[in-house]
Order: C-alpha cells, then sequence, then structure tokens
C-alpha cells in the first residue's frame, strides 16, 4: 500500500478556479471589464486540440470573455504575426495564447516574443522570464505549469519552504528554470539536474522538494526518493493501454508512480495533479494581466 500522501491537483485547481471566479465577477461589477483571453491555434493536432478546448471551457466557467482563432496548418508566419498584433491591439483582450507546437515553418520565438508582456499569460515573453529571475515576481506573469506545481508543493509542505532542499529533474524554458527561480525565491536550496547529471539518483536522494519535468517516461525510480520527500510529477507521456480497448493509450508521468509513493511523504499523480493546475494558474494570470492593465492595484497571490 502506498505510503504517501497523494496530492489532489483537481482539487486544489478547482479552489483555485473558485476564487479566480470571485475575482472575475468582482471586475465585472465593480470596474465594467469582463477579463478577456485568445487563444491562438494553428493546425489540427489532437493533442492541442483538447488542450485548447479545456482552457476555452475553463474561461467561460470563469465568466471569461474567450475567443478561440482556429487558424489552418499552412498558415503563413505572417498572417500568425498579424493576428497576434491585432490581439495586442485589442482592449478586449488581456491575455493572448498561442498553443503550441506551432508547424514547423513558423519561427515560435518570434510569435511569442511579439506578444506584448502584459498580455503574455503563459510567460514565456523575455521579459517576464526576465523579472522571474531578476526575483521580480510580483511584476512578471509567471508561467503557468511552475506556478501551479508551486501551489501543489505548498498544499503539502505549508507555506514556508525556507531551508528546504529541491532537485529539479529537467532544464527547460518552460518549467525547470522558472521553477529553480520560483522556489529560489521562496529560500530553497536548488539544483537543477537533467539526464547528464553525474550520480543523478544520489543527486535526487538528497531532495526534501523533487519536481520530475524531463520528458522522459517513469526516468525518476522509487529509490531516488528521500523518505518523507514531496514529489511533483509534471511529466505527461503517453503508453499503449490494450487493457483498455485496441489502440488505446493511457498517461504516466516522469516517476515511476507505485515505486515513489512507498518513499515520499507527498506525491501528485499523472493523471490528475499537475495538469489541472496548469488551466488553473492560466486563469489567474488572465485576471492578473486584466487587473495590471486597467491600472488596479494587485490582488493577493494564489500561491
Amino acid at each position: 500500500m502506498a505510503a504517501a500522501q497523494v496530492i489532489d491537483g483537481k482539487a486544489v485547481a478547482e479552489s483555485v478556479r473558485e476564487e479566480i471566479t470571485r475575482r472575475s465577477q468582482d471586475l465585472l461589477e465593480n470596474h465594467g471589464t469582463r477579463p478577456g483571453l485568445a487563444v491562438v491555434i494553428v493546425g489540427h493536432d489532437p493533442a492541442s486540440q483538447v488542450y485548447v478546448r479545456n482552457k476555452q471551457k475553463t474561461a467561460e466557467a470563469c465568466g471569461f470573455h474567450s475567443v478561440k482563432h482556429d487558424m489552418p496548418e499552412d498558415t503563413s508566419e505572417d498572417d500568425l504575426l498579424a493576428m497576434v498584433q491585432k490581439l495586442n491591439d485589442d482592449a478586449a483582450i488581456h491575455g493572448i495564447l498561442v498553443q503550441l507546437p506551432l508547424p514547423g515553418h513558423i519561427d515560435e520565438s518570434k510569435v511569442l516574443n511579439l506578444i506584448k508582456p502584459e498580455k503574455d499569460v503563459d510567460g514565456f515573453h523575455p521579459i517576464n522570464v526576465g523579472l522571474l529571475t531578476a526575483g521580480e515576481q510580483s511584476s512578471a506573469l509567471v508561467p503557468c505549469t511552475p506556478a501551479g506545481s508551486l501551489v501543489l508543493i505548498k498544499r503539502a509542505l505549508g507555506k514556508n519552504l525556507s531551508g528546504k532542499t529541491a532537485v529539479i529533474v529537467g532544464r527547460s524554458n518552460i518549467v525547470g528554470k522558472p521553477m529553480a527561480s520560483l522556489l529560489l525565491q521562496e529560500s530553497c536550496t536548488i539544483t537543477i539536474a537533467h539526464s547528464r547529471t553525474k550520480d543523478l539518483p544520489e543527486v535526487v536522494r538528497a531532495a526534501d522538494i523533487v519536481v520530475a519535468a524531463v520528458g522522459r517516461l517513469e526516468m525518476v525510480k522509487g529509490d531516488w526518493i528521500k523518505p518523507g520527500a514531496t514529489v511533483i510529477d509534471v511529466g505527461i507521456n503517453r503508453v499503449p493501454a490494450p487493457e483498455k480497448g485496441e489502440g488505446k493509450t493511457r498517461l504516466v508521468g516522469d516517476v515511476a508512480y507505485e515505486e515513489a509513493a512507498e518513499h515520499a511523504g507527498a506525491i501528485t499523480p499523472v493523471p490528475g495533479g499537475v495538469g489541472p493546475m496548469t488551466i488553473a494558474m492560466l486563469m489567474a494570470n488572465t485576471v492578473t494581466a486584466a487587473r495590471r492593465q486597467l491600472g488596479l492595484p494587485e490582488a493577493h497571490p494564489v500561491f
């Protein structure tokens, strides 16, 4: 029987969405503004379409002005840039999200860098990255997955993380690096590890907090986990699930869950852990962006 507390990302995300809905209602009732979120998707990648539908459904449930722009696979880079600029100029849109990945003929960085930093609710613009890295978190829009992961860590360990040792397995710009910045600001001692780290199991074994975001199926094994550690599994990997029927798949993370749960104090499942939090924090960023664009004081952070 697994010993670890299972961190229920769905339940935590629901509480965040309830708070964001209240803040959205406040903006409408007291300031005459509905938070506006525009999602742009190019092509018909099935996984991307599912993500976009979930984001749009959640935005509508939170009371947002929700807009979706479906563009064909052969959309030119210039046409996509023109769409982004149109949304930059639209005062009713407070947050812009361009769903990744984009088709190969489009330069992703050129598109993401065109989004106004104050509307960059994904937190990928170099200005938001720089603000976060410089410790100016209150001025940045923080990437949603690391922000959601931090909420889950605090739900497991409490708000004071000072002095905790954290190992992040994965060095991506989307998760690994911003996660390190967030935990550093919480006065944790940080190690960013990756597939080429020497003695990786020993490095991970020293951590009070493990964030696995390396994109490799069940790479982090149970005996890598320090007894009582908090484990946040960001990985989403599809594997065959013949027990569900021919051609069916299921999701598993970057952590060998059953093994790790025998050692961890708390652990996120896949699915049902970090995933729901990513969308919830996108909604939080949209409300934050709307308040800033209206010149309103910051609401207290959700984490």
